[in-house]
Protein backbone atom coordinates (compact mmCIF):
# COMPACT_ATOMS: atom_id res chain seq x y z
CA UNK A 1 0.00 0.00 0.00
CA UNK A 2 2.86 2.37 0.88
CA UNK A 3 4.46 1.65 -2.48
CA UNK A 4 1.18 2.39 -4.28
CA UNK A 5 0.81 5.71 -2.44
CA UNK A 6 4.38 6.64 -3.26
CA UNK A 7 3.79 5.80 -6.91
CA UNK A 8 0.64 7.90 -7.07
CA UNK A 9 2.55 10.93 -5.76
CA UNK A 10 5.19 10.75 -8.46
CA UNK A 11 5.02 13.30 -11.32
CA UNK A 12 2.97 12.10 -14.27
CA UNK A 13 5.05 11.23 -17.37
CA UNK A 14 4.96 13.71 -20.21
CA UNK A 15 3.65 12.71 -23.62
CA UNK A 16 4.54 14.52 -26.81
CA UNK A 17 1.46 15.54 -28.77
CA UNK A 18 1.28 16.49 -32.44
CA UNK A 19 -2.17 17.47 -33.66
CA UNK A 20 -2.34 20.01 -36.45
CA UNK A 21 -1.14 23.29 -35.05
CA UNK A 22 -1.43 22.05 -31.44
CA UNK A 23 2.06 20.93 -30.46
CA UNK A 24 3.17 20.65 -26.86
CA UNK A 25 3.64 18.55 -23.75
CA UNK A 26 0.81 17.51 -21.51
CA UNK A 27 0.70 15.19 -18.51
CA UNK A 28 -0.92 11.77 -18.61
CA UNK A 29 -3.69 13.08 -16.35
CA UNK A 30 -4.40 15.96 -18.70
CA UNK A 31 -4.91 13.54 -21.58
CA UNK A 32 -7.82 11.73 -19.96
CA UNK A 33 -11.52 12.47 -20.06
CA UNK A 34 -12.79 16.02 -20.39
CA UNK A 35 -9.44 17.46 -19.28
CA UNK A 36 -7.91 16.66 -22.66
CA UNK A 37 -6.49 20.03 -23.82
CA UNK A 38 -6.82 19.06 -27.46
CA UNK A 39 -10.55 18.54 -27.05
CA UNK A 40 -11.10 21.63 -24.92
CA UNK A 41 -9.22 24.29 -26.89
CA UNK A 42 -9.63 25.65 -30.38
CA UNK A 43 -6.72 24.92 -32.74
CA UNK A 44 -4.38 27.82 -33.35
CA UNK A 45 -4.45 29.11 -36.92
CA UNK A 46 -0.73 29.29 -37.64
CA UNK A 47 -1.34 30.30 -41.25
CA UNK A 48 -3.34 33.36 -40.19
CA UNK A 49 -0.63 34.36 -37.73
CA UNK A 50 2.08 33.91 -40.37
CA UNK A 51 0.48 36.03 -43.09
CA UNK A 52 -0.45 38.70 -40.56
CA UNK A 53 3.22 38.87 -39.59
CA UNK A 54 4.20 39.12 -43.26
CA UNK A 55 5.92 35.74 -43.42
CA UNK A 56 5.93 33.96 -46.78
CA UNK A 57 3.77 30.84 -46.93
CA UNK A 58 4.11 28.40 -49.84
CA UNK A 59 1.15 26.27 -50.77
CA UNK A 60 -0.14 23.45 -52.94
CA UNK A 61 -3.50 23.30 -54.73
CA UNK A 62 -5.46 20.09 -54.09
CA UNK A 63 -7.86 19.36 -56.98
CA UNK A 64 -8.10 15.56 -56.90
CA UNK A 65 -10.88 15.51 -54.26
CA UNK A 66 -9.20 12.59 -52.54
CA UNK A 67 -8.19 12.29 -48.87
CA UNK A 68 -5.40 9.81 -49.62
CA UNK A 69 -3.55 12.13 -52.02
CA UNK A 70 -4.30 15.04 -49.68
CA UNK A 71 -2.53 13.20 -46.87
CA UNK A 72 0.43 12.45 -49.13
CA UNK A 73 0.67 16.19 -49.81
CA UNK A 74 0.41 16.95 -46.10
CA UNK A 75 3.56 14.94 -45.41
CA UNK A 76 5.60 16.95 -47.92
CA UNK A 77 6.17 20.13 -45.92
CA UNK A 78 4.02 22.75 -47.65
CA UNK A 79 2.88 25.58 -45.39
CA UNK A 80 -0.67 25.29 -46.67
CA UNK A 81 -2.84 23.06 -48.81
CA UNK A 82 -5.87 24.40 -50.65
CA UNK A 83 -8.83 22.04 -50.98
CA UNK A 84 -10.43 23.30 -54.16
CA UNK A 85 -14.21 23.30 -54.06
CA UNK A 86 -14.54 25.60 -57.07
CA UNK A 87 -12.79 23.75 -59.88
CA UNK A 88 -12.11 20.45 -58.11
CA UNK A 89 -14.99 17.88 -58.02
CA UNK A 90 -15.58 18.46 -54.31
CA UNK A 91 -18.67 18.62 -52.13
CA UNK A 92 -19.02 18.97 -48.35
CA UNK A 93 -18.32 15.26 -47.56
CA UNK A 94 -15.15 15.17 -49.69
CA UNK A 95 -13.96 18.45 -48.17
CA UNK A 96 -14.55 17.01 -44.70
CA UNK A 97 -12.61 13.85 -45.56
CA UNK A 98 -9.61 15.88 -46.71
CA UNK A 99 -9.72 18.11 -43.63
CA UNK A 100 -9.60 14.94 -41.53
CA UNK A 101 -6.79 13.47 -43.63
CA UNK A 102 -4.44 16.44 -43.17
CA UNK A 103 -5.38 17.36 -39.58
CA UNK A 104 -2.50 15.44 -37.99
CA UNK A 105 0.15 17.29 -39.98
CA UNK A 106 1.60 20.78 -39.89
CA UNK A 107 0.33 21.91 -43.32
CA UNK A 108 -2.62 24.25 -42.88
CA UNK A 109 -5.80 23.37 -44.77
CA UNK A 110 -7.54 26.14 -46.72
CA UNK A 111 -10.90 25.51 -48.37
CA UNK A 112 -11.94 27.31 -51.53
CA UNK A 113 -15.70 27.30 -51.73
CA UNK A 114 -17.52 26.99 -55.03
CA UNK A 115 -19.26 30.33 -54.51
CA UNK A 116 -20.24 32.95 -51.93
CA UNK A 117 -23.26 31.06 -50.53
CA UNK A 118 -23.51 31.71 -46.74
CA UNK A 119 -25.17 28.31 -46.20
CA UNK A 120 -22.21 26.52 -47.77
CA UNK A 121 -19.75 28.65 -45.80
CA UNK A 122 -21.59 27.64 -42.62
CA UNK A 123 -21.26 23.95 -43.48
CA UNK A 124 -17.56 24.17 -44.30
CA UNK A 125 -16.80 26.09 -41.10
CA UNK A 126 -18.76 23.54 -39.06
CA UNK A 127 -16.66 20.80 -40.69
CA UNK A 128 -13.61 22.42 -39.11
CA UNK A 129 -12.15 24.62 -41.82
CA UNK A 130 -10.52 27.69 -40.30
CA UNK A 131 -9.37 29.45 -43.46
CA UNK A 132 -11.57 30.05 -46.50
CA UNK A 133 -10.70 31.37 -49.95
CA UNK A 134 -13.84 32.68 -51.65
CA UNK A 135 -13.76 33.25 -55.43
CA UNK A 136 -15.13 36.00 -57.65
CA UNK A 137 -15.31 38.86 -55.15
CA UNK A 138 -15.93 42.05 -57.12
CA UNK A 139 -17.15 44.60 -54.56
CA UNK A 140 -16.60 45.67 -50.98
CA UNK A 141 -20.22 44.79 -50.18
CA UNK A 142 -19.63 41.20 -51.31
CA UNK A 143 -16.59 41.09 -49.03
CA UNK A 144 -18.61 42.47 -46.10
CA UNK A 145 -21.30 39.83 -46.70
CA UNK A 146 -18.63 37.11 -46.51
CA UNK A 147 -17.38 38.50 -43.20
CA UNK A 148 -20.93 38.29 -41.86
CA UNK A 149 -21.20 34.68 -43.06
CA UNK A 150 -18.08 33.81 -41.05
CA UNK A 151 -19.37 35.31 -37.77
CA UNK A 152 -22.07 34.44 -35.29
CA UNK A 153 -24.83 36.91 -34.38
CA UNK A 154 -24.87 39.67 -33.46
CA UNK A 155 -21.71 40.30 -35.45
CA UNK A 156 -22.79 38.09 -38.33
CA UNK A 157 -25.31 35.58 -39.69
CA UNK A 158 -23.61 32.20 -39.25
CA UNK A 159 -26.07 29.61 -37.95
CA UNK A 160 -25.40 28.42 -34.41
CA UNK A 161 -25.12 24.68 -33.74
CA UNK A 162 -21.64 24.06 -32.28
CA UNK A 163 -22.69 21.00 -30.30
CA UNK A 164 -23.17 19.13 -33.58
CA UNK A 165 -20.02 20.40 -35.32
CA UNK A 166 -16.57 18.93 -35.76
CA UNK A 167 -15.18 22.47 -35.49
CA UNK A 168 -16.11 22.64 -31.79
CA UNK A 169 -15.10 19.03 -31.08
CA UNK A 170 -18.83 18.28 -30.89
CA UNK A 171 -19.33 20.68 -28.02
CA UNK A 172 -16.16 19.85 -26.09
CA UNK A 173 -14.78 23.34 -26.72
CA UNK A 174 -17.12 25.02 -24.26
CA UNK A 175 -16.29 28.59 -25.30
CA UNK A 176 -16.16 27.87 -29.05
CA UNK A 177 -18.70 30.50 -30.04
CA UNK A 178 -16.82 33.13 -28.02
CA UNK A 179 -13.30 32.44 -29.31
CA UNK A 180 -13.67 30.93 -32.78
CA UNK A 181 -13.55 34.23 -34.64
CA UNK A 182 -9.98 34.97 -33.61
CA UNK A 183 -8.78 31.80 -35.38
CA UNK A 184 -10.87 32.14 -38.55
CA UNK A 185 -9.21 33.58 -41.64
CA UNK A 186 -11.01 35.01 -44.68
CA UNK A 187 -9.22 35.29 -48.00
CA UNK A 188 -11.11 36.87 -50.89
CA UNK A 189 -10.25 36.27 -54.52
CA UNK A 190 -10.17 39.12 -57.01
CA UNK A 191 -10.18 37.88 -60.60
CA UNK A 192 -11.87 40.47 -62.77
CA UNK A 193 -11.35 44.01 -63.99
CA UNK A 194 -14.30 45.06 -61.84
CA UNK A 195 -12.64 43.54 -58.80
CA UNK A 196 -9.39 45.32 -59.57
CA UNK A 197 -11.25 48.62 -59.89
CA UNK A 198 -12.60 48.05 -56.35
CA UNK A 199 -9.34 46.66 -54.95
CA UNK A 200 -8.78 49.30 -52.29
CA UNK A 201 -12.32 49.14 -50.93
CA UNK A 202 -12.34 45.31 -50.87
CA UNK A 203 -8.93 45.07 -49.21
CA UNK A 204 -9.86 47.52 -46.47
CA UNK A 205 -13.00 45.64 -45.39
CA UNK A 206 -12.63 44.75 -41.70
CA UNK A 207 -12.54 40.98 -41.35
CA UNK A 208 -10.79 40.34 -44.66
CA UNK A 209 -7.37 38.89 -43.82
CA UNK A 210 -5.93 38.55 -47.29
CA UNK A 211 -6.61 39.09 -50.99
CA UNK A 212 -5.73 36.50 -53.62
CA UNK A 213 -5.37 37.53 -57.26
CA UNK A 214 -6.67 34.90 -59.71
CA UNK A 215 -4.50 35.14 -62.85
CA UNK A 216 -6.54 32.85 -65.14
CA UNK A 217 -9.92 34.55 -64.77
CA UNK A 218 -8.33 37.98 -64.53
CA UNK A 219 -6.55 37.49 -67.85
CA UNK A 220 -9.85 36.39 -69.42
CA UNK A 221 -11.60 39.46 -68.00
CA UNK A 222 -8.89 41.65 -69.50
CA UNK A 223 -9.32 40.10 -72.96
CA UNK A 224 -6.35 37.72 -72.79
CA UNK A 225 -8.06 34.37 -72.28
CA UNK A 226 -5.51 31.59 -71.73
CA UNK A 227 -2.62 34.04 -71.46
CA UNK A 228 -2.14 35.03 -67.81
CA UNK A 229 1.46 35.93 -68.64
CA UNK A 230 0.47 38.73 -71.00
CA UNK A 231 2.40 41.90 -70.13
CA UNK A 232 -0.81 43.84 -69.42
CA UNK A 233 -2.02 41.13 -67.01
CA UNK A 234 1.38 40.77 -65.35
CA UNK A 235 1.59 44.51 -64.77
CA UNK A 236 -1.91 44.58 -63.26
CA UNK A 237 -1.08 41.69 -60.94
CA UNK A 238 2.17 43.28 -59.79
CA UNK A 239 0.43 46.58 -59.07
CA UNK A 240 -2.38 44.81 -57.19
CA UNK A 241 0.01 42.81 -55.00
CA UNK A 242 1.96 45.90 -54.04
CA UNK A 243 -1.23 47.81 -53.29
CA UNK A 244 -2.70 45.04 -51.12
CA UNK A 245 0.45 44.92 -49.00
CA UNK A 246 0.57 48.71 -48.77
CA UNK A 247 -2.95 48.59 -47.34
CA UNK A 248 -1.78 46.23 -44.62
CA UNK A 249 -3.30 42.96 -45.83
CA UNK A 250 -1.74 39.70 -47.03
CA UNK A 251 -1.45 39.19 -50.78
CA UNK A 252 -1.80 35.82 -52.50
CA UNK A 253 -1.18 34.51 -56.00
CA UNK A 254 -0.43 31.32 -57.90
CA UNK A 255 2.96 30.86 -59.53
CA UNK A 256 3.71 27.31 -60.65
CA UNK A 257 7.08 28.20 -62.14
CA UNK A 258 9.83 28.96 -59.60
CA UNK A 259 10.86 32.14 -61.40
CA UNK A 260 7.26 33.38 -61.47
CA UNK A 261 6.75 32.59 -57.81
CA UNK A 262 9.96 34.42 -56.93
CA UNK A 263 8.85 37.46 -58.91
CA UNK A 264 5.50 37.57 -57.12
CA UNK A 265 7.18 37.21 -53.73
CA UNK A 266 9.57 40.05 -54.56
CA UNK A 267 6.51 42.19 -55.33
CA UNK A 268 5.14 41.43 -51.87
CA UNK A 269 2.99 38.31 -52.24
CA UNK A 270 3.24 36.34 -49.01
CA UNK A 271 1.00 33.35 -49.63
CA UNK A 272 1.83 31.74 -52.94
CA UNK A 273 0.59 28.50 -54.49
CA UNK A 274 3.59 26.97 -56.23
CA UNK A 275 2.06 23.73 -57.54
CA UNK A 276 -1.19 21.89 -58.35
CA UNK A 277 -1.54 18.21 -57.43
CA UNK A 278 -3.23 17.15 -60.67
CA UNK A 279 -0.58 18.94 -62.74
CA UNK A 280 2.20 17.19 -60.81
CA UNK A 281 0.44 13.83 -61.18
CA UNK A 282 -0.07 14.31 -64.93
CA UNK A 283 3.54 15.33 -65.50
CA UNK A 284 4.90 12.40 -63.46
CA UNK A 285 2.77 9.92 -65.41
CA UNK A 286 3.77 11.38 -68.77
CA UNK A 287 7.44 11.60 -67.83
CA UNK A 288 7.56 7.96 -66.72
CA UNK A 289 5.98 6.86 -70.00
CA UNK A 290 8.30 9.00 -72.10
CA UNK A 291 11.51 8.07 -70.27
CA UNK A 292 10.80 4.36 -70.44
CA UNK A 293 9.95 4.45 -74.14
CA UNK A 294 13.08 6.47 -74.89
CA UNK A 295 15.20 3.92 -73.03
CA UNK A 296 13.55 0.99 -74.83
CA UNK A 297 14.14 2.65 -78.20
CA UNK A 298 17.90 2.83 -77.69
Amino acid sequence: MARENQKSCQPQPKLRILFGSNKGQFSQQQLTGNKNPIMNSIPHNAFKAAIKAGRTQLGLWLTCANPYTAEIAATSGYDWLLIDGEHGPNDVPTILAQLQAVAAYSSHAIVRTVNKDPALIKQVLDCGAQTLLVPMVDTAQEARDLVLAMRYPTRGIRGVAPIAARASRWGRIADYTDVVERELCLLVQIESERGLANLDEITQVEGVDGVFIGPADLSASMGHLGNPGHPQVSAAIDTAIRRIRALGKAAGIMGTEPATAKQHISSGANFVAIAVDSMLFTKAIDDAWQRTNEELAR
